[in-house]
């Protein structure tokens, strides 16, 4: 990871994963920004999903749509908290966390390169795959981070 970062050095509870699609709001927006609050959640289950995430979870973010990869981690800096994006009359109880941006991945893992690895067969992305906010297995994240360090499989 650039920097000599590696995951394993972040003080953390949970793994999750966000999705955005880069021309809405990239990796690379989150690094200049340093910090955002991740608003406009409109699911139950991602909902429930953010509500889970304490400071200090590691998040891996995904571009969709257009790029469909994993391209950078992220820290959770501040727990669920009221959305202040809710309109007036919007019915649900949303919140939003804080992020903060740790590190871009040397590697990006794209879509394909996680449907073909056989550890990774059960990852929310796959089966939930239209969901913003997943959880990712302490398995899991250890994967993806050996993929994106260009290791061979084991």
């Amino acid at each position: 990871m650039a920097g000599g970062a590696q995951l394993h050095q972040f003080p953390r509870v949970k793994h999750w994963l966000v999705k955005s699609e880069p021309e809405t709001y990239s990796f690379d927006q989150l690094r200049k920004d340093k910090k955002t609050a991740w608003t406009g959640v409109r699911n139950y289950t991602a909902r429930n999903f953010l509500r889970a995430m304490t400071v200090n979870d590691v998040v891996f973010f995904y571009h969709s749509v257009t790029e469909k990869a994993v391209v950078g981690l992220a820290l959770v800096v501040k727990a669920a908290y009221p959305d202040p994006t809710v309109e007036a009359g919007e019915k649900g109880d949303w919140v939003c966390v804080d992020l903060r941006a740790a590190e871009p991945l040397t590697r990006r893992i794209t879509l394909d390169e996680i449907k073909a690895n056989p550890k990774l067969k059960d990852m929310a992305l796959l089966r939930l795959s239209r969901l913003s906010v997943q959880p990712v297995t302490e398995a899991e994240a250890a994967e993806l981070q050996r993929m994106a360090a260009g290791k061979t499989r084991r």
